[in-house]
């Protein structure tokens, strides 16, 4: 499998409500998106490629409460951290956010990731 494939498999596994970049329409809470933030283009002297890659993941929790979001961006670190398939690697600790229009509770974290090119 690809990395993207691995990251969305491993989220759908902590919530069936999980999709990369966005929702057409806004599922039932909570729900997470994530999407591809950047990273480090590995490159050998000669510039060839090397066989890995090094990307950036930024991981988006909604919910209802500030409780759940923090709790399920935990249980996501977790994961991400002990998955076979890369090596994932937490930039910081989970920021908080609440959108007082959609009356909803964010929780966000970047994560480094190594993963087969």
């Amino acid at each position: 499998m690809s990395m993207e494939a691995d990251i969305q498999t491993l989220l759908s596994a902590l919530c069936p409500r999980a999709r990369v970049d966005f929702f057409d329409v806004l599922p039932a809470m909570p729900y997470v998106t994530w999407q591809i933030i950047g990273g480090k283009s590995l490159r050998f002297p000669d510039n060839s490629a090397a066989d890995k890659r090094n990307t950036r993941v930024q991981i988006n929790v909604y919910s209802a409460t500030r409780k759940e979001s923090l709790s399920l961006i935990r249980q996501i670190e977790e994961a991400m951290c002990a998955s076979p398939a890369f090596t994932a690697t937490p930039d910081a600790e989970p920021m908080t956010d609440f959108d007082a229009d959609m009356k909803v509770y964010e929780a966000m974290q970047d994560f480094s990731i190594f993963a087969a090119r």
